[in-house]
């Protein structure tokens, strides 16, 4: 006689996003019109019916709309850049905050490293990395030092390396600055960008948002094939992960 499930099983199972199917919490890349959507697990499920929850799922669009990116790059692009914003895309993701909630940034990144990127962002959130903020440089009209004041993590930036003629691997899209004033820039000779940085100047703390070598931060990054300032001999730039590891 073939047997059925009761109703209150029933229930249950639909609650829990389907028995054993593919629903939209399963990881399955979602594209819809012009975003590529992905969906990354949660790091902790529900417990054995004991009613622990599980944390929030990591959400991450790359947006490739023709003008997505044309009109958030005002004051960060004009003509004579080394890439143009047909070649940049931008990505719409959720990470943890400094006030261990959830919250939604923006990134703009070459269009050959968005889906990378993407994967590596996917990996901070399950890791609870907390970053202050994560807005496109424009916020701040452009200007790397007010937006490394404030603590944000950058990406697209067409702007030249500090002092030289030459172009910063920002300018290419293929550069992330995270959590600058936590992380920042230390030259040899012992100048520090952001000034407000120099308290974490000294690795050997642990204050939220600090990359430190090996850390999941890095391995993340590094999974992608992007390498890290704070490696360098010399100078460090703590803050800085680039495609060419320039």
């Amino acid at each position: 006689m073939k047997r059925t499930l009761p109703l209150v099983l029933i229930v249950a199972c639909l609650a829990a996003a389907g028995c054993g199917g593919t629903g939209a919490g399963a990881g399955v890349p979602v594209t819809t019109g012009d975003e590529v959507a992905v969906k990354a697990g949660s790091s902790a499920g529900t417990q054995g019916g004991s009613g622990v929850q599980a944390l929030p799922r990591f959400r991450g669009t790359v947006v490739t709309g023709r003008d997505a990116v044309r009109s958030k790059v005002r004051s960060s692009w004009r003509r004579g850049c080394p890439v143009g914003p047909v070649e940049l895309r931008l990505l719409r993701v959720d990470y943890w905050g400094f006030d261990k909630r959830v919250h939604q940034g923006e990134l703009i990144v070459h269009r050959d490293h968005a889906r990378r990127i993407l994967v590596v962002l996917g990996k901070l959130f399950r890791a609870r990395y907390p970053i202050q903020r994560l807005k496109l440089v424009d916020a701040y009209g452009a200007d790397d030092h007010r937006s490394m004041a404030a603590n944000n993590t950058s990406g697209f930036n067409c702007r030249r390396v500090s002092g030289t003629s030459r172009w910063s691997e920002h300018a290419f899209g293929g550069a992330i600055d995270l959590n600058p004033l936590r992380n920042p820039y230390v030259t040899r000779g012992g100048r520090v960008s952001p000034p407000a940085g120099r308290p974490y100047v000294n690795r050997a703390r642990r204050a939220a948002g600090m990359v430190h070598a090996n850390d999941a931060v890095v391995r993340a990054f590094a999974a992608a094939g992007w390498r890290w300032g704070g490696s360098w001999s010399g100078s460090k730039d703590y803050q800085h992960f680039s495609s060419t590891g320039r």
